[in-house]
């Protein structure tokens, strides 16, 4: 490493500037450099994958901090009785005690669950849900005497990058209950973190949330109602009722069809904001609009 250039790699000419803050720690525990090995390794990791292959890789979080969700196959339960959330929750404690992650929140449904965690190394992530996911169905299959697969494909994952998005999550994590009207109060469920933010946190780390927040405010922001678009995929693209509810948030509550109606100046002022502010591409307007992709390719957006 030559600190003098910046250079990192000769080989790719990947640099990275040394500034005045290079020591300096964000609220995340990392530096600068944490975050530029971040960038190569995802790099790297896409190289190794190849850029063709029909499943891409993983969006990986500069904060360590990730909403994940698991299902059960064609959504069937993984969750039969009292004794089956138990394990579940044993699992997730014994694997966070041997890989150093942190559980934020999480909250245990029949047929899926959902957890905020913050793994403890860079990648950490993929090895914490396969050894999760792989101990849970062999005992579940084991108990109730069945073979085959439990869970739906692979996991889906977002990353969690800001500390108001990171809120947002919590409750709508703890809200589940609710809007699944398995529960009338937030406190009623026990398979969720919520009771431990309130009382004592034994699987979930509550010190960092409540270190942004207090349990007075703590309790009246998850009376609030969570409209956020929480959008989790196992792939880096999004899906398309994410993008038609984006292009009808710009367009005021229109459609994405009726883009095509518009004059020509203001239908392409549209789809210029699209593909530079919103970054979708091409293929992505043009199924979310009707647009053709030849006119679309044809707006200016630089």
């Amino acid at each position: 490493m030559d600190k003098a250039s910046g250079k990192i790699c000769y080989q790719c000419d990947i640099y990275f500037q040394f500034e005045s803050n290079y020591y300096q720690l964000d609220r995340w525990g990392r530096t600068p450099f944490d975050k530029f090995l971040q960038f190569y390794y995802e790099a790297w990791y896409n190289l190794e994958r190849g850029e063709n292959m029909a499943r891409r890789a993983r969006q990986y979080s500069q904060t360590g901090l990730y909403h994940i969700i698991y299902r059960g196959i064609n959504r069937q339960n993984i969750f039969e009785e009292d004794s089956d959330y138990t394990t579940m929750a044993n699992i997730i404690y014994d694997l966070k005690l041997e890989m150093k992650f942190a559980i934020y929140a999480y909250c245990f449904m029949t047929n899926h669950a959902h957890l905020l965690l913050r793994e403890g190394n860079m990648g950490d992530i993929s090895t914490i849900m396969k050894r999760l996911l792989t101990k849970y169905a062999g005992w579940f299959n084991r108990k109730y005497e069945r073979s085959g697969t439990l869970f739906a494909n692979r996991y889906k994952s977002q990353p969690v990058e800001n500390d108001e998005y990171l809120l947002s999550v919590v409750r709508y994590i703890h809200q589940n209950p609710i809007k699944a009207n398995v529960a009338i109060n937030l406190g009623d469920y026990k398979w969720s973190s919520y009771p431990e933010y309130l009382n004592k946190g034994i699987l979930t780390d509550t010190q960092f949330i409540l270190s942004m927040i207090d349990k007075k405010g703590f309790e009246e922001f998850h009376q609030e109602e969570d409209k956020e678009l929480h959008e989790v995929s196992d792939r880096i693209g999004r899906s398309e009722e994410y993008i038609r509810r984006r292009i009808i948030t710009l367009m005021d509550g229109k459609e994405p069809h009726e883009i095509s109606a518009l004059p020509k100046d203001e239908r392409n002022k549209i789809i210029k904001q699209l593909r530079t502010e919103e970054g979708f591409s091409i293929r992505q307007v043009e199924r979310a609009t009707g647009i053709s992709r030849g006119i679309i390719a044809n707006v200016e957006i630089s």
